[in-house]
């Protein structure tokens, strides 16, 4: 059925969750595995940048670098193997230009509880991942 996944992983516990149903649909389909780390560059994080300098974009960088070694290292004890991407952009086109560039079956992203205003600010990424997506997406919720 899907042969080539794409998980999307940030560290969180939705990302956790996440990166858990994509390792067992993974494993029961014997799929290629990508796991990809976003890291985003939205208006917050420029403006940031320019106040504080590089040093706080520089420590985002290496968070999601870590995020990303620590979900591979998961998959791998779970007996996947996984190829690791790093994206840089907004998550929602991210996922989906390495889904298209993989030639992915499937997208797994985890769901998380946003209030109003950062839904209205940032948007949803699983909302927007359905606009982009080349194949089908499952958004996990706990």
């Amino acid at each position: 059925m899907y042969q080539t996944i794409v998980l999307a992983y940030d560290g969180s516990q939705a990302g956790r969750d996440a990166l858990r149903q994509g390792a067992e649909l993974a494993r029961m389909c014997k799929a290629k595995v990508y796991l990809l780390a976003v890291l985003a560059t939205d208006l917050g994080v420029l403006l940031a940048e320019s106040a504080g300098g590089s040093v706080m974009t520089d420590r985002i960088q290496t968070d999601v670098e870590e995020a990303l070694a620590e979900g591979a290292d998961l998959l791998r004890e779970a007996g996947l193997e996984v190829e690791t991407r790093l994206g840089i952009g907004k998550p929602a086109e991210e996922i989906g230009r390495v889904a298209r560039e993989v030639g992915a079956n499937l997208i797994v992203v985890g769901h998380r509880e946003q209030s109003t205003f950062a839904r209205w600010w940032t948007g949803s990424t699983g909302a927007s991942l359905l606009g982009v997506a080349p194949c089908s997406v499952l958004i996990a919720i706990a």
